[in-house]
Formats: C-alpha cells, sequence, structure tokens
C-alpha cells in the first residue's frame, strides 16, 4: 500500500488523478477488469466529487438526449437527429453499468444516485412549435426514444407543468414533448458510492494532495504532488496515468509534454443558478423542461427549469445563466486560463478569438444580468415567478475544449469532450462538458480500447458482463434495447 511520507516514492500501476465521477468511472473499470493492478487516486480538494461532479454545480444531470433541443439542430429545414441517437446509446452504456454494479452489490442504494423525473422539451412561439413537432415527428418512431408524447394542449400543459401553466397568456402558441421515465442523477452520489466500492478492495485515495508535474521516467511517468496541508512534496511513479480532473486536465496535459496535446486549448465558461426557496413551488413541479438556447449560447447553458433530488430532498433549479472567468475550476486560480497559454496553441485560441463573437457578446450580456433581469429570464418559463423566492447560486465551471484545426481558421469550438491520449497509451485525459458525467462509462471505454488495446480480447467478457450491448449499437438492435431498458428499469428501482 502506497504512503503519504514526505517526499516518499511509490509505485503504482494505474495513477488517477481527480476523484470526480470521471475517474472514479475508470477505476472501478479497472478494479473489476484487471484486480491486481495497484490503483492510486490523487485528489487536490478534501472531499470526492466536490467540482462538477457535486449536483448543484453540474449544468445539467439529465444528459440522455431526451429534451435537450441542442442535440437535434434544423438543417436545411429537416431535423437532425444523429448527435441526439449518438449521446442516448452512449447513456444506455450508463444504465447497463450502473445496474451491472448494483446487482453485483458493489453499489449501494440507487436511490441515493437516480430517480425518475420526466424529461421534457418546451417550446413556446409559433416557430419554436413548429420546430418541436418536427422534431417529435423525427423522434417518435426511433428505438432508443420509446414511448415519447407530444401535446399542444392548454388543459394537458396546465395538469402536467402546473407551474409554469399559472399565469400565463395561451394565446401565445406552446407545446410540450416528454419522457415520462426519464431520470434524475446525482454524480455526487455516485462518485461516493463508486469510491466506497474501490477502496474496500484496495484502491487508495490521497486527498489535499495537488500535482505540481508529470515528467517521464523511463517507460513509467513520475508525478510530483504537494500536500495542501503540511507543503510536502512525494513523488509517485505510474505505468499508466489518467487525468480525470475536471477543467484542469489541459494543464496538467501540457505539463507532461505528449505531443498530442499540442494545438488545444481551453474556453472557461462559469455559469449561476436560480434556485428556488418556496418549499410549496418546488412540490409543484415535478419535471426538467428544457427550452431553446438563446443566439450564441454554449450548450451547457440551455435553460431549464430542473426538479432534481440531492440526499433524499427535491430542490428546483432554473438556469444556467452563462459567466465568465479565467478559472479552470471552480475552486481554481485566476491564473489558470493565462498558464494554459503556449506558443502552439496561441493560433488556436486567435483563431476561436474571431470566429465567436456571438459568443463573446452573449457572455457579456449574461455577465451584466443582475437577479432582476434573471428572474425576468425565469419568466418565460415560469410567468408567475416572484423573486423572493429565488436565491442566485454559483454553478460549476467548465472548459470548452478549443480543438486545434489548419488555417485559415487554426482553432475551433468544440462543445462536447475530447479524449487526448500519448501514442503509446500511457498517458490519457478527459477533457471538456457536456454530456461529461452522463456518457463517463462510454468515454472510459474508449480510453480502454486506446490504451489497453492488447488487453482487450483479455478483458471482452468481462466488459460484455459488465455492459451486455458493448461491441454492438442498441440502435441497431432494438430488441436488445428493450431487454436492456427492463433490466436497468428494476435494477436501478425506476419503475
Amino acid at each position: 500500500m502506497a504512503t503519504n511520507a514526505p517526499g516518499n516514492k511509490d509505485s503504482v500501476d494505474v495513477l488517477l488523478i481527480g476523484a470526480g465521477v470521471i475517474s472514479t468511472t475508470l477505476s472501478v473499470m479497472l478494479q473489476q477488469l484487471q484486480p491486481d493492478w495497484s490503483q492510486l487516486i490523487l485528489e487536490r480538494l478534501d472531499v470526492p466529487g466536490a467540482e462538477s461532479s457535486d449536483p448543484w454545480n453540474n449544468a445539467g444531470t439529465g444528459h440522455s438526449a431526451l429534451c435537450e433541443l441542442n442535440y437535434t439542430p434544423e438543417v436545411g429545414g429537416k431535423i437532425d437527429i444523429s448527435k441526439a441517437v449518438g449521446v442516448n446509446e452512449k447513456f444506455q452504456v450508463s444504465r447497463q453499468f450502473w445496474s451491472h454494479l448494483v446487482e453485483e452489490g458493489l453499489l449501494g442504494d440507487p436511490s441515493e444516485f437516480i430517480n425518475a423525473v420526466p424529461h421534457v422539451s418546451f417550446a413556446n412561439g409559433m416557430k419554436q412549435v413548429d420546430y418541436l413537432k418536427a422534431r417529435y415527428e423525427a423522434l417518435k418512431d426511433h428505438p432508443l426514444f420509446p414511448n415519447m408524447q407530444y401535446s399542444e394542449s392548454e388543459t394537458k400543459f396546465r395538469e402536467f407543468l402546473p407551474l409554469m401553466a399559472k399565469g400565463r397568456d395561451f394565446n401565445n402558441p406552446v407545446s410540450i414533448s416528454w419522457f415520462d421515465e426519464g431520470t434524475d442523477i446525482n454524480y455526487g452520489a455516485l462518485t461516493r458510492q463508486y469510491l466506497d466500492a474501490v477502496t474496500v478492495k484496495g484502491v487508495e485515495v490521497r486527498y489535499g494532495n495537488e500535482v505540481k508535474n508529470i515528467d517521464r521516467d523511463g517507460s513509467k511517468w513520475k508525478v510530483t504532488t504537494k500536500n495542501l496541508h503540511t507543503g510536502d512534496t512525494s513523488v509517485v511513479t505510474a505505468n499508466f496515468v489518467f487525468v480525470g480532473a475536471g477543467g484542469m486536465a489541459l494543464p496538467l496535459l501540457q505539463k507532461a509534454g505528449i505531443r498530442e496535446i499540442k494545438g488545444y486549448g481551453g474556453f472557461p465558461v462559469s455559469g449561476q443558478w436560480l434556485r428556488c426557496t418556496n418549499e410549496e413551488l418546488i412540490e409543484q413541479h415535478q419535471a426538467k423542461v428544457y427550452g431553446k438556447a438563446s443566439v450564441g449560447a454554449p450548450p451547457m447553458s440551455v435553460p431549464h427549469l430542473d426538479t432534481r433530488v440531492i440526499d433524499g430532498k427535491k430542490g428546483l433549479l432554473f438556469g444556467p445563466y452563462a459567466g465568465w472567468t479565467p478559472k479552470f475550476l471552480k475552486q481554481g486560480k485566476f491564473t489558470d486560463l493565462l498558464t494554459s497559454l503556449r506558443p502552439g496553441n496561441i493560433p488556436s485560441y486567435l483563431g476561436v478569438a474571431v470566429q465567436e463573437l456571438g459568443l463573446t457578446k452573449y457572455l457579456v450580456e449574461e455577465v451584466l444580468k443582475d437577479k432582476t433581469a434573471k428572474v425576468e429570464a425565469l419568466r418565460e418559463y415560469m410567468p408567475s415567478a416572484k423573486s423572493e423566492d429565488w436565491e442566485v447560486v454559483v454553478a460549476g465551471q467548465r472548459v470548452q475544449v478549443i480543438k486545434p484545426i489548419g488555417a485559415p481558421k487554426f482553432g475551433s469550438l468544440e462543445f462536447g469532450t475530447a479524449l487526448v491520449n500519448s501514442a503509446d497509451g500511457s498517458i490519457a485525459g478527459l477533457m471538456g462538458a457536456s454530456p461529461g458525467a452522463s456518457i463517463a462509462p462510454s468515454a472510459m471505454i474508449e480510453v480502454l480500447e486506446r490504451c489497453f488495446g492488447s488487453k482487450m480480447g483479455e478483458w471482452g467478457p468481462k466488459l460484455k458482463e459488465m455492459i451486455p450491448s458493448y461491441g454492438s449499437r442498441l440502435s441497431k438492435n432494438p430488441e436488445l434495447f428493450k431487454e436492456q431498458w427492463e433490466r436497468s428499469q428494476k435494477a436501478l428501482k425506476l419503475g
């Protein structure tokens, strides 16, 4: 077992940086696939899952593409469902993985991290109503979107969404589409259950330890850490390093000096919520309601009136409202963006600065909004909203990936996640935001395939046991999808 003595030099098979839902997902998988490998998790905070995995920090906990309209853009007069299908497919991998762990007794009570909450798409005004109806027609017969419903009825709207109906002028057309079998997920609670599962089997977690440097040490990696409480430094050598440190993945991969990170940059976006403080109102709403994003808004800022279940108690949020800070983590440093600049990625930053003027304008407008303006935006969803029933809370920090491309654009701002790994597969990291945590198991399988290709034949049967759809596509196999959906509904106690 590794120790944390000053200046100590430990050696492990696998070192994971960050004790959030991404790293802990990979830790659980590797512990299942290769239980004889030693693992060490380093976390700069004193608790796990306190950055973007925390339920109050997470921009959206329902990223299964059931209701998020940014996943179904209108292109050339038609609804493009390809991204929604892809995200949904990956979310089904998550459901299978969690179901397996619950069935094996590796996770505890699933209601601590997943609960049934309907997913609703909301259209306001005739143009949006026409779009939502076209979206419904494009998705309703797809095997991964079963039991999708649609209505333009005022009666149904009032029945289903009483908080949003109160005070609404129904002379302005509205419509909704919905899935009764959507879910809310507390990724902070899931992270803690993951850690319970792996630490009991010998995985060590060191809190209050910040990674200061990552260097090659022959065929291994030498990682230098600092204990933030004592100031002591330690060195750990590892055969494989995974950087699951949220926004800090970019600078940590830069420290490692791998050529694959050259040209990559990060665009930090912060956020705020309106959180309801009136228990009566919270009880009147039971849904995740997503609408259309403002022009120029990043996907993590798509507005939603969002029921969440946190530590057994219902909560209600609206937002998020985008903001800006140069920090790469909520508890990061104001110098994070500046210190990520390199000669190799400056063209990428400059290219994005020129291309994303609309986003810049949107962020400036959002930063200038006071609480009154925030409540006014809420009233599009909830016309009767009163300022005294809501408080402003700070959400988590996201770092959108700036991907290097050639002239004349040089850089491209990506609104998904990006996996970067060294050519030899000895180090990898996940960057970006949405859909992030929701598709972590699928993303970590990609890590396994890229970094441990020689082991995949050996690991294949166990992966198939954990995720029965592994190696196939549920969207092409409706029977398997139905079987696994029903299995996960039962295992996760969703009805």
